[in-house]
């Protein structure tokens, strides 16, 4: 799909995640990263997996470093610049994170960063680890560390607060060169900013176009969905089933004559993959009863049109999905007479 740089694991976590990462690096035509900890078993094993980047990472603010780690800041600052210099070392090209960076003393976090790129980090992720980092705040801090390094800036999202993908396209806002996201949102706690978000954000809201075949987008997350066994909800944004249906008389009806009138017009079902459809139910108006009538093969006249709205709202007021059958039942019911036999096979 032109997806630039796969995180793919963890390589000293297990020796099955060893040889996954392993694996995806030697048969992938993209770059690869593998996850260290700023510690050399964690470093030895990402590089010895063949991995083209290497993320290392370390916490960084105050609760973290004393209540998780059990570290000292500059025990913490030490094994940063000693971890960037191995991976440098090793020719590989390194991105280093400081782990909790939005709950981190400004001060200390200059510090941080302005060692590492002194070592040579060829990119520097700044992660709102606990998801509490608000698009405007976010992007100040974005900026701030802009202002103190050479190397790129990526950044790494949570959705605590719903805030993730926002979060995200406001540090490409600040001069983030690259954002992290996973499938579906996927992630610890309330996930990470979404893949189809954050790039259907900026293909169609910024008009950048990110290299992604955004075609596949709804492919891919039924793809994560069934392996993952993580069930899409049906109004998630891009991929969820109804983010593309109308069910509202006067949504329907808009959508009918013109599709720009209840979309967004700058994003369509086509340019991800996704099929529009107009839902049957208790909000359901005339134009997209008589649309779907059409379309099973029957010629309504605009009585039977209202009989026929009549019995689908009845029906989905008790809760029930009015499905094509029902439909064509009710129909049938009220005598609506058909074009072609032919049509409804």
């Amino acid at each position: 799909m032109g997806t630039h740089v796969i995180e793919a694991g963890f390589p000293v976590n297990s020796d099955a995640e060893f040889e996954a990462v392993r694996d995806i690096a030697e048969s992938s035509s993209v770059t690869v990263c593998g996850l260290a900890r700023v510690v050399e078993a964690d470093v030895e094993a990402a590089l010895d997996s063949g991995v083209d980047l290497v993320h290392v990472f370390v916490s960084t603010s105050d609760v973290q470093l004393e209540d998780s780690m059990h570290a000292t800041r500059q025990e913490a600052l030490d094994s940063a610049v000693e971890s960037v210099e191995r991976v440098k070392e090793a020719g590989v090209e390194c991105m280093f994170s400081p782990m909790d960076a939005t709950r981190t003393a400004e001060g200390f976090l200059v510090d941080v960063i302005e060692a590492v790129s002194d070592a040579g980090t060829d990119w520097i992720n700044i992660p709102d680890t606990c998801g509490v980092a608000t698009p405007r705040r976010f992007y100040d801090l974005i900026e701030k560390v802009v202002s103190h390094t050479d190397a790129r800036i990526d950044v790494h999202t949570h959705d605590d607060f719903g805030l993730a993908s926002a979060n995200a396209i406001s540090g490409y806002e600040a001069g983030a060169s690259q954002a992290q996201v996973s499938v579906n949102g996927i992630g610890e706690r309330a996930g990470n900013a979404a893949y189809e978000e954050v790039v259907m954000a900026l293909e169609s809201l910024y008009d950048f176009d990110t290299g992604i075949d955004t075609t596949r987008i709804t492919e891919l997350s039924r793809m994560v969905e069934e392996k993952s066994e993580i069930p899409v909800p049906a109004n998630k944004p891009i991929v969820g089933q109804n983010a593309f249906s109308h069910e509202s008389g006067i949504h329907a009806a808009g959508v009918i004559e013109n599709s720009d009138t209840f979309e967004p017009g700058v994003m369509t079902p086509e340019m991800v993959g996704a099929t529009r459809e107009l839902v049957l139910g208790k909000h359901t108006g005339q134009h997209s009863v008589r649309e779907r009538l059409a379309e099973a093969g029957y010629s309504p006249t605009d009585e039977e049109v209202r009989e026929v709205t009549r019995r689908v709202k009845d029906f989905g007021a008790e809760k029930k999905r009015v499905t094509l059958d029902e439909l064509e039942r009710f129909a049938d019911e009220v005598g609506v007479s058909v074009d072609s036999e032919e049509v409804r096979a």
